[in-house]
């Protein structure tokens, strides 16, 4: 490594900074952060960048969109610490979490073509009495019947956040709507993915954000790019930091 410091091209801090269109204080603050090597410095401690430093400087831009900042510096800061294994870690990790959410991302595309078209099912016989359902709301017994699921299932997934049915003002029952269907019945098909109730939960809470499930499709194509990008993204990042570790050497 030292050969490369003494051989690169001497660069002053705005000469790296406009190269990669940052600012001067930019730099300095990547270095103090170990993501850049620590600058040489001149007789009158001013501070010198070479070729080395710009590599590393490509390779942390690369690697900011694959794995966001935290990530990345974390990574850069490793390997200029001499902990390369370290590093390749944190990028395991970030390609595990891609992974991940590409597997929730198939879930719910999956859940949603398995749902049936929302319909709202007739009272009937169940836990509670079909009594004030002029609203035109259903109850939990005849939901759960539906759902094939038990009424205790439906009370424990609304204290999870993931159904969130009104209470008949006169009886005091749970009524539960179309919305209220929908979002038991993509839960219905998650759980059925195996997945937990804590992973349903900010699921279900787009669906209701998006206000429905077409817009949550149109998110979804969305949310598939974004993965895709991002997918790309690591393959950059790969490439340029891979270049650093040969230059570092």
């Amino acid at each position: 490594m030292g050969r490369n410091l003494q051989r690169g091209e001497r660069l002053r801090p705005i000469d790296l900074a406009r190269g990669h269109g940052l600012s001067t204080q930019a730099v300095r603050n990547y270095e103090e952060a170990g993501i850049l090597p620590v600058a040489g410095r001149t007789l009158h401690g001013y501070r010198t960048y070479t070729s080395l430093h710009a590599r590393a400087l490509r390779a942390f831009l690369a690697l900011l969109p694959g794995h966001g900042h935290q990530t990345a510096t974390a990574i850069m800061r490793a390997v200029n610490e001499g902990a390369a294994d370290e590093a390749f870690h944190l990028i395991d990790e970030s390609h595990a979490q891609l992974l991940d959410d590409r597997r929730t991302l198939q879930a719910v595309e999956s859940a949603l073509r398995d749902l049936e078209p929302a319909t709202e099912p007739e009272p009937g016989v169940g836990s509670e009495p079909a009594a004030g359902s002029g609203s035109g709301g259903t109850f939990i017994g005849p939901l759960a019947g539906k759902l094939g699921l038990r009424p205790a299932t439906l009370r424990k997934w609304e204290r999870a956040g993931l159904v969130r049915p009104r209470r008949d003002p006169q009886t005091g029952y749970r009524v539960y709507e179309k919305a209220d269907v929908r979002d038991a019945e993509l839960a219905r098909q998650l759980r059925r993915g195996g997945y937990l109730l804590e992973q349903i939960a900010p699921l279900i809470a787009q669906v209701r954000a998006a206000g429905g499930l077409e817009p949550l499709e149109a998110a979804l194509g969305d949310w598939r790019g974004r993965l895709s990008a991002r997918g790309r993204a690591m393959l950059t990042g790969a490439a340029e930091l891979e270049a650093y570790l040969r230059e570092r050497g």
